[in-house]
Protein backbone atom coordinates (compact mmCIF):
# COMPACT_ATOMS: atom_id res chain seq x y z
CA UNK A 1 0.00 0.00 0.00
CA UNK A 2 2.88 2.34 0.82
CA UNK A 3 4.46 1.46 -2.53
CA UNK A 4 1.19 2.27 -4.24
CA UNK A 5 1.05 5.60 -2.42
CA UNK A 6 4.61 6.43 -3.54
CA UNK A 7 3.94 5.45 -7.16
CA UNK A 8 0.84 7.58 -7.29
CA UNK A 9 2.71 10.45 -5.74
CA UNK A 10 5.74 10.40 -8.10
CA UNK A 11 4.37 8.54 -11.15
CA UNK A 12 7.87 7.20 -11.75
CA UNK A 13 10.13 4.25 -10.87
CA UNK A 14 12.20 4.47 -7.69
CA UNK A 15 15.51 6.20 -8.30
CA UNK A 16 18.86 4.47 -7.82
CA UNK A 17 20.99 7.58 -8.32
CA UNK A 18 20.19 11.09 -7.14
CA UNK A 19 21.36 13.67 -9.77
CA UNK A 20 20.92 17.32 -8.92
CA UNK A 21 18.30 17.93 -11.62
CA UNK A 22 15.70 15.74 -9.82
CA UNK A 23 16.29 16.93 -6.21
CA UNK A 24 12.90 18.64 -6.31
CA UNK A 25 11.24 15.18 -6.46
CA UNK A 26 12.45 14.16 -2.95
CA UNK A 27 9.84 13.70 -0.18
CA UNK A 28 9.99 15.52 3.14
CA UNK A 29 9.94 13.56 6.37
CA UNK A 30 6.48 14.93 7.14
CA UNK A 31 5.20 13.77 3.76
CA UNK A 32 6.55 10.27 4.28
CA UNK A 33 5.18 10.10 7.82
CA UNK A 34 1.78 11.43 6.76
CA UNK A 35 1.63 8.94 3.91
CA UNK A 36 2.47 6.06 6.23
CA UNK A 37 -0.16 7.28 8.71
CA UNK A 38 -2.84 7.43 6.00
CA UNK A 39 -1.94 3.96 4.80
CA UNK A 40 -1.94 2.43 8.29
CA UNK A 41 -5.19 4.10 9.36
CA UNK A 42 -6.87 2.86 6.20
CA UNK A 43 -5.72 -0.75 6.59
CA UNK A 44 -5.77 -1.15 10.40
CA UNK A 45 -8.98 0.61 11.43
CA UNK A 46 -11.38 -0.83 14.05
CA UNK A 47 -9.24 -3.85 14.82
CA UNK A 48 -8.82 -6.02 17.91
CA UNK A 49 -5.36 -6.72 19.29
CA UNK A 50 -4.52 -9.48 21.77
CA UNK A 51 -1.52 -8.82 23.98
CA UNK A 52 -0.04 -8.47 27.43
CA UNK A 53 0.00 -5.06 29.13
CA UNK A 54 3.29 -3.56 30.31
CA UNK A 55 4.68 -0.12 31.19
CA UNK A 56 1.32 1.34 32.21
CA UNK A 57 1.53 5.11 32.79
CA UNK A 58 -1.27 7.39 34.00
CA UNK A 59 -0.27 11.09 33.91
CA UNK A 60 -2.43 13.86 35.30
CA UNK A 61 -3.95 14.49 31.85
CA UNK A 62 -6.20 11.44 32.35
CA UNK A 63 -4.79 9.61 29.33
CA UNK A 64 -3.33 6.12 29.81
CA UNK A 65 -0.16 5.06 28.01
CA UNK A 66 0.87 1.40 27.80
CA UNK A 67 2.66 -1.21 25.75
CA UNK A 68 1.03 -4.33 24.29
CA UNK A 69 3.44 -7.20 23.76
CA UNK A 70 3.71 -10.86 22.94
CA UNK A 71 6.73 -13.17 22.77
CA UNK A 72 8.25 -11.50 19.71
CA UNK A 73 6.99 -7.94 19.40
CA UNK A 74 5.57 -4.95 21.18
CA UNK A 75 3.13 -2.21 20.23
CA UNK A 76 2.79 1.21 21.82
CA UNK A 77 -0.78 2.14 22.73
CA UNK A 78 -2.70 5.01 24.23
CA UNK A 79 -6.18 5.27 25.80
CA UNK A 80 -7.39 8.86 25.70
CA UNK A 81 -9.18 10.31 28.71
CA UNK A 82 -12.76 9.93 27.45
CA UNK A 83 -12.26 6.24 26.73
CA UNK A 84 -10.20 5.68 29.90
CA UNK A 85 -13.04 7.02 32.07
CA UNK A 86 -15.30 4.24 30.79
CA UNK A 87 -12.92 1.42 31.77
CA UNK A 88 -14.35 -0.22 34.90
CA UNK A 89 -11.33 -2.33 35.88
CA UNK A 90 -7.76 -1.27 36.69
CA UNK A 91 -5.12 -1.74 34.01
CA UNK A 92 -2.09 -3.50 35.46
CA UNK A 93 1.20 -4.77 34.08
CA UNK A 94 1.08 -8.44 33.13
CA UNK A 95 -2.67 -8.45 32.41
CA UNK A 96 -3.64 -10.12 29.12
CA UNK A 97 -6.26 -8.06 27.30
CA UNK A 98 -8.09 -7.63 24.01
CA UNK A 99 -7.83 -4.01 22.83
CA UNK A 100 -10.11 -2.51 20.21
CA UNK A 101 -9.11 0.56 18.22
CA UNK A 102 -7.14 1.80 15.22
CA UNK A 103 -3.47 2.03 14.27
CA UNK A 104 -2.10 5.52 13.65
CA UNK A 105 1.24 7.32 13.58
CA UNK A 106 2.38 9.81 16.18
CA UNK A 107 4.04 12.14 13.64
CA UNK A 108 6.23 14.06 16.09
CA UNK A 109 8.14 10.87 16.84
CA UNK A 110 7.47 8.92 13.70
CA UNK A 111 6.10 6.14 15.88
CA UNK A 112 3.09 4.03 15.08
CA UNK A 113 0.70 3.26 17.94
CA UNK A 114 -2.69 1.81 18.72
CA UNK A 115 -5.43 4.23 19.76
CA UNK A 116 -7.57 2.11 22.10
CA UNK A 117 -11.30 2.85 22.26
CA UNK A 118 -12.32 -0.23 24.24
CA UNK A 119 -10.38 -2.79 26.21
CA UNK A 120 -11.43 -6.04 27.88
CA UNK A 121 -9.54 -8.62 29.90
CA UNK A 122 -9.02 -11.94 28.15
CA UNK A 123 -11.13 -14.81 29.50
CA UNK A 124 -13.26 -12.69 31.85
CA UNK A 125 -15.59 -9.76 31.37
CA UNK A 126 -14.38 -6.26 32.13
CA UNK A 127 -17.11 -5.65 34.70
CA UNK A 128 -16.46 -8.97 36.40
CA UNK A 129 -12.77 -8.16 36.68
CA UNK A 130 -13.57 -4.69 38.00
CA UNK A 131 -15.86 -6.28 40.58
CA UNK A 132 -13.13 -8.67 41.73
CA UNK A 133 -10.49 -5.92 41.89
CA UNK A 134 -12.69 -3.59 43.97
CA UNK A 135 -13.83 -6.47 46.20
CA UNK A 136 -10.22 -7.40 46.99
CA UNK A 137 -9.30 -3.77 47.65
CA UNK A 138 -12.20 -3.02 50.01
CA UNK A 139 -11.85 -6.36 51.78
CA UNK A 140 -8.22 -5.54 52.61
CA UNK A 141 -9.35 -2.19 54.01
CA UNK A 142 -11.89 -3.93 56.30
CA UNK A 143 -15.09 -2.57 54.74
CA UNK A 144 -16.69 -6.03 54.89
CA UNK A 145 -15.77 -6.79 58.53
CA UNK A 146 -18.70 -8.05 60.63
CA UNK A 147 -17.39 -6.09 63.63
CA UNK A 148 -18.34 -2.86 61.83
CA UNK A 149 -21.89 -3.92 60.94
CA UNK A 150 -24.65 -2.24 62.96
CA UNK A 151 -27.79 -4.03 64.18
CA UNK A 152 -31.09 -3.34 62.45
CA UNK A 153 -33.65 -1.86 64.90
CA UNK A 154 -36.47 -4.24 65.81
CA UNK A 155 -39.30 -1.75 65.20
CA UNK A 156 -38.03 1.38 63.36
CA UNK A 157 -40.10 4.51 63.69
CA UNK A 158 -38.93 5.98 60.38
CA UNK A 159 -37.41 4.25 57.34
CA UNK A 160 -35.43 5.95 54.55
CA UNK A 161 -35.50 4.33 51.10
CA UNK A 162 -32.96 5.17 48.38
CA UNK A 163 -34.12 3.86 44.99
CA UNK A 164 -35.88 4.78 41.78
CA UNK A 165 -39.42 6.08 42.45
CA UNK A 166 -40.72 4.43 39.27
CA UNK A 167 -39.19 0.96 39.49
CA UNK A 168 -40.77 -2.27 40.66
CA UNK A 169 -38.49 -2.39 43.71
CA UNK A 170 -40.09 0.55 45.51
CA UNK A 171 -43.56 -0.91 44.93
CA UNK A 172 -42.53 -4.27 46.34
CA UNK A 173 -40.89 -2.70 49.41
CA UNK A 174 -43.86 -0.42 50.16
CA UNK A 175 -46.40 -3.23 49.71
CA UNK A 176 -44.53 -5.56 52.07
CA UNK A 177 -44.04 -2.87 54.75
CA UNK A 178 -47.67 -1.79 54.52
CA UNK A 179 -48.85 -5.37 54.90
CA UNK A 180 -46.55 -6.15 57.82
CA UNK A 181 -46.56 -2.88 59.80
CA UNK A 182 -48.81 -0.29 58.25
CA UNK A 183 -48.24 2.71 60.50
CA UNK A 184 -44.45 3.04 60.14
CA UNK A 185 -43.24 6.33 58.62
CA UNK A 186 -41.31 6.15 55.29
CA UNK A 187 -39.13 8.76 53.55
CA UNK A 188 -38.32 8.03 49.89
CA UNK A 189 -35.18 9.61 48.39
CA UNK A 190 -35.55 9.23 44.57
CA UNK A 191 -32.34 8.46 42.61
CA UNK A 192 -31.21 6.95 39.34
CA UNK A 193 -30.25 3.30 39.83
CA UNK A 194 -28.44 2.69 36.54
CA UNK A 195 -26.55 4.60 33.91
CA UNK A 196 -24.14 7.49 34.11
CA UNK A 197 -24.29 9.44 37.38
CA UNK A 198 -26.39 6.82 39.19
CA UNK A 199 -23.64 5.84 41.66
CA UNK A 200 -23.04 9.50 42.54
CA UNK A 201 -26.76 10.07 43.22
CA UNK A 202 -27.02 6.96 45.42
CA UNK A 203 -23.96 7.94 47.47
CA UNK A 204 -25.21 11.52 47.90
CA UNK A 205 -28.65 10.27 48.97
CA UNK A 206 -27.18 8.04 51.69
CA UNK A 207 -25.01 10.90 52.94
CA UNK A 208 -27.98 13.30 52.93
CA UNK A 209 -30.24 10.90 54.87
CA UNK A 210 -27.55 10.65 57.55
CA UNK A 211 -28.20 14.34 58.30
CA UNK A 212 -31.70 13.41 59.53
CA UNK A 213 -31.86 12.59 63.24
CA UNK A 214 -35.14 10.67 63.16
CA UNK A 215 -34.33 8.00 60.55
CA UNK A 216 -33.68 4.60 62.14
CA UNK A 217 -32.74 2.51 59.10
CA UNK A 218 -32.07 2.94 55.36
CA UNK A 219 -32.96 0.58 52.49
CA UNK A 220 -31.09 1.03 49.21
CA UNK A 221 -31.42 -1.10 46.10
CA UNK A 222 -33.28 -1.83 42.91
CA UNK A 223 -34.88 -4.69 40.98
CA UNK A 224 -33.07 -7.30 38.94
CA UNK A 225 -31.09 -6.80 35.76
CA UNK A 226 -27.82 -7.54 34.00
CA UNK A 227 -24.43 -6.90 35.58
CA UNK A 228 -24.29 -3.64 33.64
CA UNK A 229 -27.72 -2.61 34.96
CA UNK A 230 -26.69 -3.27 38.57
CA UNK A 231 -23.24 -1.71 38.21
CA UNK A 232 -24.03 1.49 40.14
CA UNK A 233 -24.12 -0.64 43.32
CA UNK A 234 -20.62 -1.95 42.51
CA UNK A 235 -19.05 1.51 42.48
CA UNK A 236 -16.53 2.43 45.17
CA UNK A 237 -18.28 5.73 45.97
CA UNK A 238 -21.47 3.85 46.94
CA UNK A 239 -19.55 1.30 49.01
CA UNK A 240 -17.81 4.00 51.03
CA UNK A 241 -21.02 5.97 51.61
CA UNK A 242 -22.63 2.81 53.03
CA UNK A 243 -19.59 2.09 55.21
CA UNK A 244 -19.50 5.65 56.58
CA UNK A 245 -23.24 5.76 57.35
CA UNK A 246 -24.09 6.06 61.05
CA UNK A 247 -27.58 4.73 60.22
CA UNK A 248 -27.78 0.95 59.62
CA UNK A 249 -28.34 0.09 55.95
CA UNK A 250 -30.12 -2.84 54.28
CA UNK A 251 -28.94 -3.51 50.72
CA UNK A 252 -31.56 -5.01 48.38
CA UNK A 253 -30.14 -5.24 44.88
CA UNK A 254 -31.53 -7.53 42.18
CA UNK A 255 -32.31 -11.17 42.81
CA UNK A 256 -30.84 -13.82 45.08
CA UNK A 257 -28.10 -14.73 42.58
CA UNK A 258 -27.02 -11.09 42.22
CA UNK A 259 -24.22 -10.13 44.62
CA UNK A 260 -22.93 -6.55 44.64
CA UNK A 261 -20.28 -4.64 46.53
CA UNK A 262 -23.10 -2.75 48.26
CA UNK A 263 -24.43 -6.08 49.60
CA UNK A 264 -21.03 -6.92 51.09
CA UNK A 265 -20.58 -3.53 52.80
CA UNK A 266 -24.17 -3.10 54.05
CA UNK A 267 -25.16 -3.97 57.61
CA UNK A 268 -27.74 -6.43 56.27
CA UNK A 269 -28.23 -7.96 52.83
CA UNK A 270 -31.71 -8.67 51.51
CA UNK A 271 -31.87 -11.19 48.67
CA UNK A 272 -34.60 -9.16 46.98
CA UNK A 273 -36.31 -5.79 47.54
CA UNK A 274 -39.36 -7.69 48.83
CA UNK A 275 -37.21 -9.40 51.45
CA UNK A 276 -35.90 -5.98 52.51
CA UNK A 277 -39.48 -5.08 53.45
CA UNK A 278 -39.66 -8.27 55.51
CA UNK A 279 -36.34 -7.64 57.24
CA UNK A 280 -36.94 -4.01 58.14
CA UNK A 281 -40.18 -4.48 60.14
CA UNK A 282 -41.77 -7.43 61.95
CA UNK A 283 -45.34 -8.58 61.32
CA UNK A 284 -47.59 -6.45 63.48
CA UNK A 285 -50.29 -9.13 63.75
CA UNK A 286 -47.76 -11.67 65.04
CA UNK A 287 -46.47 -9.13 67.58
CA UNK A 288 -49.99 -8.47 68.82
CA UNK A 289 -50.62 -12.21 69.03
CA UNK A 290 -47.41 -12.69 71.00
CA UNK A 291 -48.29 -9.80 73.33
CA UNK A 292 -51.71 -11.36 73.97
CA UNK A 293 -50.02 -14.66 74.86
CA UNK A 294 -47.67 -12.89 77.25
CA UNK A 295 -50.64 -11.02 78.71
CA UNK A 296 -52.54 -14.28 79.31
CA UNK A 297 -49.48 -15.91 80.88
CA UNK A 298 -48.91 -12.87 83.10
CA UNK A 299 -52.56 -12.83 84.18
CA UNK A 300 -52.41 -16.55 84.92
CA UNK A 301 -49.23 -16.13 86.93
CA UNK A 302 -50.64 -13.21 88.93
CA UNK A 303 -53.89 -15.10 89.58
CA UNK A 304 -51.92 -18.08 90.90
CA UNK A 305 -49.83 -15.88 93.17
CA UNK A 306 -52.95 -14.15 94.50
CA UNK A 307 -54.59 -17.51 95.21
CA UNK A 308 -51.53 -18.78 97.09
CA UNK A 309 -51.31 -15.54 99.09
CA UNK A 310 -54.99 -15.76 99.96
CA UNK A 311 -54.63 -19.36 101.13
CA UNK A 312 -51.65 -18.43 103.27
CA UNK A 313 -53.56 -15.51 104.76
CA UNK A 314 -56.46 -17.83 105.63
CA UNK A 315 -54.07 -20.25 107.34
CA UNK A 316 -52.56 -17.43 109.36
CA UNK A 317 -56.00 -16.10 110.28
CA UNK A 318 -57.11 -19.53 111.52
CA UNK A 319 -53.89 -20.20 113.42
CA UNK A 320 -53.85 -20.39 117.25
CA UNK A 321 -51.69 -17.28 117.48
CA UNK A 322 -54.21 -15.15 115.61
CA UNK A 323 -57.17 -16.58 117.62
CA UNK A 324 -55.41 -15.98 121.02
CA UNK A 325 -53.23 -12.99 120.16
CA UNK A 326 -52.48 -12.11 123.88
CA UNK A 327 -51.74 -15.64 125.06
CA UNK A 328 -48.15 -15.64 123.87
CA UNK A 329 -47.71 -12.07 125.11
CA UNK A 330 -48.86 -13.07 128.59
CA UNK A 331 -46.46 -15.98 128.63
CA UNK A 332 -43.58 -13.73 127.71
CA UNK A 333 -44.70 -11.22 130.35
CA UNK A 334 -44.66 -13.99 132.96
CA UNK A 335 -41.17 -15.03 131.99
CA UNK A 336 -40.12 -11.37 132.15
CA UNK A 337 -41.45 -11.13 135.73
CA UNK A 338 -39.48 -14.22 136.68
CA UNK A 339 -36.30 -12.75 135.23
CA UNK A 340 -36.92 -9.46 137.11
CA UNK A 341 -37.40 -11.28 140.43
CA UNK A 342 -34.27 -13.33 139.96
CA UNK A 343 -32.39 -10.18 139.02
CA UNK A 344 -33.52 -8.37 142.23
CA UNK A 345 -32.45 -11.31 144.39
CA UNK A 346 -29.05 -11.47 142.77
CA UNK A 347 -28.53 -7.72 143.16
CA UNK A 348 -29.53 -7.78 146.87
CA UNK A 349 -27.19 -10.70 147.54
CA UNK A 350 -24.34 -9.00 145.75
CA UNK A 351 -24.88 -5.72 147.66
CA UNK A 352 -24.91 -7.48 151.04
CA UNK A 353 -21.72 -9.35 150.21
CA UNK A 354 -19.95 -6.18 149.13
CA UNK A 355 -21.24 -4.30 152.17
CA UNK A 356 -19.71 -6.93 154.49
CA UNK A 357 -16.41 -6.71 152.65
CA UNK A 358 -16.46 -2.91 152.96
CA UNK A 359 -17.13 -3.08 156.74
CA UNK A 360 -14.13 -5.36 157.24
CA UNK A 361 -11.88 -3.05 155.29
CA UNK A 362 -13.19 0.00 157.23
CA UNK A 363 -12.38 -1.73 160.55
CA UNK A 364 -8.85 -2.36 159.47
CA UNK A 365 -8.44 1.21 158.32
CA UNK A 366 -9.90 2.46 161.61
CA UNK A 367 -7.33 0.49 163.62
CA UNK A 368 -4.51 2.03 161.57
CA UNK A 369 -5.88 5.58 161.76
CA UNK A 370 -3.50 8.21 163.31
CA UNK A 371 -6.46 9.61 165.25
CA UNK A 372 -6.66 6.44 167.31
CA UNK A 373 -2.97 6.80 168.11
CA UNK A 374 -3.59 10.36 169.32
CA UNK A 375 -6.42 9.09 171.57
CA UNK A 376 -3.93 6.86 173.33
CA UNK A 377 -1.88 9.94 174.45
CA UNK A 378 0.44 10.41 171.53
CA UNK A 379 0.94 13.66 169.56
CA UNK A 380 1.96 14.52 166.01
CA UNK A 381 4.20 17.54 165.47
CA UNK A 382 4.55 19.34 162.11
CA UNK A 383 6.34 22.46 161.00
CA UNK A 384 3.92 25.30 160.78
CA UNK A 385 5.19 26.74 157.55
CA UNK A 386 4.80 23.60 155.37
CA UNK A 387 2.80 21.24 157.66
CA UNK A 388 5.40 18.48 157.22
CA UNK A 389 5.72 15.89 160.00
CA UNK A 390 8.87 16.19 162.17
CA UNK A 391 10.89 12.99 162.34
CA UNK A 392 14.38 14.26 163.22
CA UNK A 393 15.66 17.03 165.50
CA UNK A 394 17.99 18.25 162.78
CA UNK A 395 14.97 19.50 160.83
CA UNK A 396 14.43 22.22 163.55
CA UNK A 397 16.31 25.30 164.64
CA UNK A 398 15.77 28.05 167.19
CA UNK A 399 12.87 30.36 166.29
CA UNK A 400 10.97 27.80 164.12
CA UNK A 401 7.30 27.52 164.75
CA UNK A 402 5.74 24.10 165.15
CA UNK A 403 2.23 22.69 165.44
CA UNK A 404 1.47 19.92 167.91
CA UNK A 405 -1.70 17.89 167.11
CA UNK A 406 -3.46 16.18 170.02
CA UNK A 407 -6.61 14.08 170.03
CA UNK A 408 -8.85 17.02 170.84
CA UNK A 409 -6.94 19.97 169.31
CA UNK A 410 -3.56 21.44 168.43
CA UNK A 411 -0.89 23.75 169.94
CA UNK A 412 1.35 26.22 168.08
CA UNK A 413 4.79 26.73 169.68
CA UNK A 414 8.06 28.52 168.99
CA UNK A 415 11.43 26.75 169.44
CA UNK A 416 13.51 28.37 172.15
CA UNK A 417 16.39 25.92 171.90
CA UNK A 418 17.24 22.58 170.30
CA UNK A 419 18.91 19.86 172.40
CA UNK A 420 20.47 16.92 170.63
CA UNK A 421 21.18 13.56 172.25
Amino acid sequence: MLDSFLNIKTNQEPLEDFPEEINEKFFTVSEITRGIRTSLEHKFSNIGVLGEISNVRKPSSGHVYLTLKDKNSQLQAVVFRNSASRIKFELKDGMEVISFGSITVYEQRGQYQLIINKIEPKGIGALQLAFQQLKEKLEKEGLFDHSHKKPIPFIPQKIGIVTSPTGAAIKDILNIIDRRFANVEILIYPVKVQGEGAAQEIAEAITELNNYTDIDVIITGRGGGSLEDLWAFNEEIVARSIYNSRIPIISAVGHEIDLTIADLVADKRALTPSEAGELVVPRKDLLIEKIEKYKARLLQSLTGKLRLSKERLVRITNSYAMKQPFDRLNRWQQRLDEFAQRLNLNITHALNTEREKLSGIAGKLESLSPLNVLKRGYAITTRLEDNKSLRDIIDLSKGDKIKTNLSNGSIISEILSVEKR
